[in-house]
């Protein structure tokens, strides 16, 4: 007799966390989006093993859960970093040199927007714009605003943060958030 992947599900920490978590839920498909986002909100991503009871419990195949997994820029099937490194590519902020700045943090964490380091600390992304176009050239990380960014003050940033890390583990407030 051989099981399929979904009568093998428990959840992604092996105690039955994902059932747990979708434990209020009637199993409707119209359930789905809420709970994809109860489970990427309490993991940071969406584990393929969350997606096979998702799609257990809602009776949907699991290539219909996820396709609206990657149909929806909201929802990511890897890990994430603790620090979210995300660079403007607006107008102001390309003109003052932003594509120099993706161009040193890409050399310098050696990832590509939408790549985690290999510690899984930093996730590098871009974004159109932030509308701080008067303190561009802006990075933004996690929900930190850093205006007139150059490639210097991000390297110190990115040290900072991996300092604080590898200190005391929690979250440092770095220097160079005013330009």
């Amino acid at each position: 007799m051989t099981l399929s992947a979904l009568d093998m599900i428990t959840s992604d920490d092996g105690n039955g966390r994902v059932s747990e978590l979708l434990a209020g839920f009637d199993g409707k498909p119209a359930n789905l989006i809420p709970m994809l986002q109860m489970v990427q909100k309490e993991f940071g991503y969406l584990p393929q093993n969350a997606l096979l009871e998702i799609a257990r419990l809602t009776r949907l195949s699991p290539a219909s859960v996820y396709g609206v997994a990657t149909f929806y820029a909201q929802f990511r099937l890897q890990p994430i970093g603790k620090y979210i490194i995300k660079v403007c590519r607006g107008t102001a902020c390309h003109v003052s040199g932003s594509d120099l700045l993706l161009d040193h943090i890409q050399n310098y964490l050696q990832v590509t927007p939408g790549q985690t380091t290999k510690d899984g600390l930093f996730t590098l992304e871009t974004v159109a714009c932030f509308g701080c176009c008067a303190l561009a050239p802006v990075v933004v990380v996690n929900d930190h605003v850093y205006a007139l960014m150059t490639a210097a003050k991000t390297t110190e940033l990115l040290d900072e943060l991996r300092q604080a890390e590898s200190g005391a583990g929690e979250t440092l407030e770095v220097s160079c958030r005013e330009g």
